[in-house]
């Protein structure tokens, strides 16, 4: 007889149950590719979407959630959707499909470059010199560049959807898409050139 213990088995809420786990039961996260080596440590993956606020009293632990989780999150600051998280989940759920009918890709790849490409890389401060105010370029952070990348993203839905009658998933799936090809017609990737381009003027 053996005098080896067995193994223990890995309980249900492991990490290791976590890291085989899909998102939405779908999509694979474990394969994502990431391009832009700056925000790669800020676009967190998992197959979590609803964290319930855990994160939410800890300074500077959002990167830590989800960024899919996050984009709901941020989908949720509209009139419409304040409070409503199952309702803006749906919304991205949905947008997912429709991505990978259109592309036959990971929806979660394309979602990291498209916040990838619309993250914008310089804007402008106001310094005041005298009574005198005058714009200046800076870097910005990697971490407000996945920021405002996420709320390019869902503004542009939130404009493409409101009184029309394009749904909120169909048109977060066309920003999403839009950003991922780097479209500079997609609402996301405009506002980026703009904040670029500003900054560009006040070097």
């Amino acid at each position: 007889m053996s005098s080896e213990a067995p193994e223990p088995e890995t309980p249900a809420g492991s990490e290791e149950a976590e890291a085989n786990a899909e998102l939405f039961g779908k999509w694979d996260v474990t394969d994502i590719q990431y391009r832009d080596p700056s925000t790669r440590r800020y676009i967190t993956v998992t197959p979590i979407a609803h964290t319930m606020g855990r994160h939410a009293n800890k300074q500077f632990k959002k990167s830590e959630i989800s960024i899919v989780e996050r984009l709901t999150n941020r989908l949720m600051q509209t009139e419409e959707n304040t409070g409503k998280k199952q309702k803006a989940l749906k919304i991205v759920r949905e947008a997912f499909d429709t991505i990978h009918e259109r592309t036959e890709e990971n929806p979660v790849q394309v979602l990291v470059r498209a916040v990838e490409n619309a993250a914008p890389r310089e804007e402008t401060v106001r310094l005041k010199y005298g009574g005198i105010s005058v714009p200046k370029a800076v870097d910005v952070a990697p971490q407000r560049r996945v920021d405002q990348a996420l709320k390019f993203i869902a503004d542009g839905m939130y404009s493409a959807s409101f009184k029309t009658s394009t749904s909120a998933a169909d048109a977060l799936a066309e920003q999403l898409l839009g950003a991922a090809d780097y479209d500079v017609q997609t609402y996301a990737v405009s506002q980026k050139e703009e904040k670029e381009r500003v900054a560009a003027a006040a070097r």
